[in-house]
């Protein structure tokens, strides 16, 4: 009983990561990078669609990405939503394909990415620690209980804090390269 309680803590952490993993992707370095439209929302069809489900998304070169609609009467949509996401790209629209010319980062643009990076972590760590509070209240009421011995307990509560450590680092490393990856020319 108790190892379920460490293993769900331990699996929910990791879900915090993937998360993590998948907000940081969306930040826009200097290179061009597809994961930058992630999130992107398209009015199509009456309803709203990924970018990727109506368009074929490419990066033909390092500071350019290409949509091509599959229905060239979405054209305006997307370019519409592309606008709307405020990624700082200005779309250019052609009749067929649009063009996303990636400008290189400003000084500036980079430490307030390289601030949205440290927020996103501590959003992360945050939700980590607030798993670690739900596990510990779990085994101190299965102790409570009677339903665990106190040495299972204090066992099941270090196995806890060990794996937020590890994850809170994990957060840590990734923050860190996309900061780097960021400050970088």
């Amino acid at each position: 009983m108790l190892d379920e309680v460490v293993s769900d803590a331990s699996s929910r952490m990791d879900g915090t990561i993937e998360a993590m993993r998948k907000e940081l992707a969306t930040i826009r370095t200097g290179r061009a990078s597809v994961t930058l439209l992630d999130g992107i929302e398209v009015e199509a069809y009456g309803s709203g669609m990924p970018l990727n489900q109506v368009a074929t998304l490419a990066v033909p070169e390092p500071s350019m990405i290409t949509v091509k609609p599959f229905d060239i009467s979405l054209l305006g949509d997307i370019e519409k939503a592309i606008l709307k996401a405020d990624l700082g790209i200005n779309p250019n629209n052609d009749g067929k394909l649009i063009r996303l010319p990636v400008p290189p980062l400003t000084e500036e643009r980079r430490k307030q990415l390289a601030r949205k990076v440290s927020e996103i972590a501590e959003k992360g760590k945050t939700a980590v620690r607030n798993v670690r509070r739900d596990a510990n209240e779990m085994i101190k009421q299965m102790e409570k209980d009677g339903d665990a011995g106190q040495d299972d307990a204090r066992r099941s509560l270090d196995q806890v804090q060990k794996a937020t450590d590890d994850h809170v680092s994990t957060l840590d490393k990734m923050a860190s390269a996309k900061e780097a990856e960021l400050m970088e020319e």
